[in-house]
């Protein structure tokens, strides 16, 4: 009665390994509760975007099209391999990366810039009825409701309907890899502007004219063309890079922060390093987990790096 009978489902389906015992934990239970009502509001967004859709067409793919396609193709082909072996458990945690932050919290923001395009519009139906398909055995309820209104369906219901096949036309790996760094990029600048309580009128200077990031960072007012004699902070990944200015007085509370911010990531480090250090973890632990712990290192070590300058 609290949490609803599709989170039940999904929690002790996923949440152990096939054969292990599960220790039921309620926390765990609201987790997955989440995660329900994050993919039923974004289906909510997805759907009154699409609703005018008459057919699928991917001929203008932009390369934030491409990039959600190969990770959906991928996810799709990792699933099959899970499904197929009962290893529930891997299948939750990694087309859970996917839904929630690849698709939720990526691609729709994306999508927001290019709402227009019956491209982006049939990528966004694409993607969200194979994600509804490859949840449905976990949460039959809420996918059949979403599913029911999607504007174009393979089946009736979507018990009946075709599991997801993977599709190498889809996948396309030099889009994927530049995506990913806008992304990255993305993350860092609004992190090091949180971090240092930056404005939003600081100003801002670019080595890139990417619509995209510019769009999303709302940088439009903001950019100059040359570089200011005043404290700057500098966000760099790959190919982008950027320069915000912007100086205020240091109190002694900024300098705590400051190295608090430095003693916490000294410690994640050291702690990060001490597990993937350890073979039995790298070798047992799901290898998105470990992935996911070596990028989060690289990430402090850059954090740490930029503070101590």
């Amino acid at each position: 009665k609290k949490y609803g009978v599709d989170a039940l489902r999904y929690y002790l389906n996923t949440d152990c390994a096939f054969g292990t015992d599960l220790r039921f934990d309620e926390t765990k239970m609201t987790s997955t509760w989440n995660y329900i009502n994050k993919i039923w509001n974004a289906s909510r967004f997805v759907l009154l975007n699409i609703s005018d859709l008459k057919e699928l067409t991917f001929d203008n793919l932009s390369m934030e099209d491409k990039w959600i396609l190969t990770k959906f193709e991928n996810i799709v082909k990792s699933s099959i391999k899970h499904m197929d072996k009962y290893e529930f458990n891997l299948f939750g945690s990694e087309t859970y990366e996917f839904i929630y932050n690849d698709f939720c919290s990526n691609y729709i923001e994306f999508a927001k810039f290019n709402s227009e395009s019956n491209t982006t519009k049939s990528v966004l139906c694409y993607v969200l009825s194979g994600i509804l398909k490859m949840l449905h055995p976990f949460m039959p309820f809420v996918t059949e409701e979403i599913y029911q209104n999607l504007p174009i369906k393979d089946a009736e219901s979507i018990m009946i309907s075709q599991y997801p096949k993977y599709n190498k036309e889809y996948v396309f790996n030099d889009e994927l890899n530049i995506v990913e760094e806008k992304i990255s990029f993305i993350k860092q600048f609004r992190n090091i502007k949180t971090e240092n309580n930056i404005p939003k009128d600081a100003k801002v200077l670019i080595n890139f004219d990417d619509e995209i990031i510019i769009k999303m960072l709302k940088l439009q007012d903001n950019l100059i063309s040359d570089s200011l004699d005043i404290n700057s902070y500098k966000v760099e990944e790959g190919k982008y890079c950027a320069i915000i200015y912007y100086e205020k007085e240091i109190s002694e509370e900024d300098i705590k922060l400051k190295e608090k911010q430095i003693e916490d990531l000294k410690n994640s480090i050291a702690r990060r390093e001490k597990l993937l250090s350890n073979e039995n973890y790298c070798s047992k632990a799901p290898a998105n987990i470990v992935e996911m712990d070596r990028q989060k290192l690289e990430e402090e070590k850059k954090k740490l790096e930029e503070l101590l300058k």
